[in-house]
């Protein structure tokens, strides 16, 4: 088997580009939790390197484009890339957005040669300004190796070729599935290069390392591997149940959500796959029909199957109106492969123990009794964590809201706090600001009025906790407020912070944001925020960073950095 693999580096720069086009400009780095994820070619030559953090980056170049991190942007343009290659080989699949592999063999005999299949699939990517390289090899791992450094593996000479990769390069590039803590383990032990793992028996790596090991361990060796683009089962596994008498309580809804989940997993099962969303159509005797789409972050187990079909019954049967239920069907719109997961010594088994307790209780007590955090849009620190049912795919992040309904400080106010922020003792006002470096188009199109990054790491009990409550003044000790132009009254010299007093060695801000101008209660709508930096006792003392809110005509602690 012969497969050819063709390499985007750094693709989701190149997808922010095709996305926002003129939006964007070199250098570019991708962010993602406040770090580099992944960073242009350009932004390289200067220094900057994924895993660095972000305000560092921007200290090198002050110039750079920051694009938060966009999983669904990445699949969407290179899906449309993708479709380019169907002009050149039959087989093709992508293994991840950046990365698709054909089956050569196929495309050599078609196009008369493997250099001219190769070159084809190259200029095919080009036509769209696209920077792409491609490789061939034995087998797929491999090729996506060769696709790195443009090489063309030989027939038989893949081990050859791996023996002087680093091993380093087995977690360089995803797709290969090496686990990165089995790859750190290894280092440390000694082990520097693929060729120094193919000459370690493969029972050794099993039995230290089990699974993960033995992936590795194939993948150094180039074991033998599937063909591109295998041909996956295609018959239909919707199930169907048609009761004799119509259901109308919900023990006799429970009890068919149990046997159609138990018989759609025996036909997820039999084809290997596993089930991310899930379709719930039930026909009533009025011949009303009425359908439900459930997604989930994670594979549905039978009994997850089996909990969501009940929960969709019972509230369609107890809305009232709906009428009883004569059919039912469950169909999986979306397949996934399964993913291996656990360690050796069954460290994963705890969290699989976990899952299954989690939905019992979500079975008992409905299925927002357990939630937990994900990041959503907004303004404000608070606002942007939300509590979602646990397995449920995270809200949507909500887009920015129009002017006619957000008046918030300009983009340039919000580069001022962020420069500010990377000088945490350095006195910054609204009316002599720091310099601060130029706001990139990309970050102004979400949220206006959102507080910059670094976002603080703690955040507090909320504006009406006790706890929250801080006094602010001025070097004669009067308290500071925010006036009607959104300035400070004056500049902040010392705050108390229940029995503790801290002298102001930095600030940044306010940045006012009026959210319900269209409300009767005008303090409760406008609110500003102001970063500060304080030393416990003096200016030798402990350092301290607070995001602090002006709401109701007092200052209240938000979160704390």
């Amino acid at each position: 088997m012969r497969v050819a693999a063709v390499w985007f580096p750094d693709w989701p720069v190149q997808a922010a580009k095709l996305e926002l086009g003129d939006a964007v400009a070199d250098p570019i780095v991708i962010g993602s939790q406040h770090r580099v994820k992944v960073c242009s070619h350009a932004a390289r030559q200067l220094g900057i390197r994924r895993g660095m953090k972000l305000r560092n980056a921007q200290a090198i170049a002050p110039e750079l484009t920051v694009v938060d991190d966009n999983a669904d942007r990445d699949g969407r343009m290179f899906a449309s890339l993708a479709a380019s290659f169907d002009d050149v080989a039959a087989s093709v699949e992508v293994l991840r957005p950046g990365l698709v592999i054909v089956d050569l063999a196929a495309a050599a005999r078609f196009h008369g040669s493997e250099d001219t299949a190769l070159e084809m699939l190259v200029d095919a990517s080009a036509r769209r300004g696209i920077d792409a390289f491609a490789g061939a090899a034995d087998e797929i791992a491999t090729a996506a190796l060769a696709a790195r450094t443009s090489r063309v593996v030989a027939p038989g000479q893949s081990a050859a070729f791996l023996a002087t990769h680093p091993l380093t390069a087995l977690t360089a590039e995803t797709a290969l599935g090496a686990d990165a803590e089995t790859v750190n383990v290894l280092g440390q032990l000694g082990v520097a290069t693929l060729g120094d793992i193919a000459a370690i028996p493969p029972s050794a790596m099993t039995t230290r390392f089990g699974a993960h090991g033995m992936h590795i361990h194939r993948i150094a060796s180039a074991a033998p591997d599937r063909r591109v683009a295998p041909e996956l089962p295609t018959a239909d596994l919707a199930v169907a149940i048609t009761p004799e008498d119509p259901i109308e309580r919900v023990d006799a809804a429970a009890f068919a959500a149990r046997a159609l989940a138990a018989s759609l997993h025996e036909r997820l099962k039999a084809t290997g796959r596993n089930c991310l969303r899930l379709k719930i159509t039930a026909e009533l005797d009025g011949g009303e029909r009425v359908e439900r789409v459930w997604r989930t972050r994670e594979a549905l187990t039978e009994s997850g199957t089996a909990d969501r079909v009940r929960w969709q019954l019972d509230g369609w049967l107890t809305s009232g109106g709906a009428g009883a239920i004569t059919s039912l069907v469950l169909e999986p719109l979306e397949l996934a492969e399964p993913v291996a997961v656990g360690e050796l010594w069954s460290q994963g088994a705890s969290t699989d123990g976990a899952r299954r307790v989690i939905e019992r209780v979500q079975s008992q007590l409905g299925i927002d009794a357990v939630v937990q955090p994900r990041l959503v849009g907004g303004r404000g620190v608070a606002e942007r964590v939300r509590l979602v049912a646990f397995g449920e795919a995270p809200p949507s992040t909500a887009s920015a809201l129009t002017p006619a309904r957000a008046r918030a400080s300009t983009a340039s106010t919000a580069s001022t706090a962020s420069a500010a922020s990377t000088r945490p003792h350095t006195r910054a006002s609204a009316s002599a600001p720091v310099k601060a470096r130029p706001e990139t188009k990309v970050q102004a199109l979400a949220w206006p009025g959102a507080i910059p990054g670094p976002l603080p790491a703690r955040l507090g009990g909320g504006i009406d906790h006790p706890a929250s409550s801080i006094t602010l003044i001025d070097a004669s000790a009067n308290p500071i407020t925010v006036t009607a132009e959104a300035l400070l009254s004056s500049d902040p010299y010392a705050l108390a912070w229940g029995e503790k007093r801290y002298l102001v060695t930095g600030w940044a801000g306010p940045w006012p944001v009026d959210e319900g101008w269209w409300g009767s209660d005008t303090n409760l709508s406008k609110v500003a925020r102001l970063q500060v930096v304080g030393c416990l006792g003096g200016e030798d003392g402990e350092p301290t960073a607070w995001l602090l809110v002006w709401t109701r005509r007092r200052w209240r602690v938000e979160a704390v950095y």
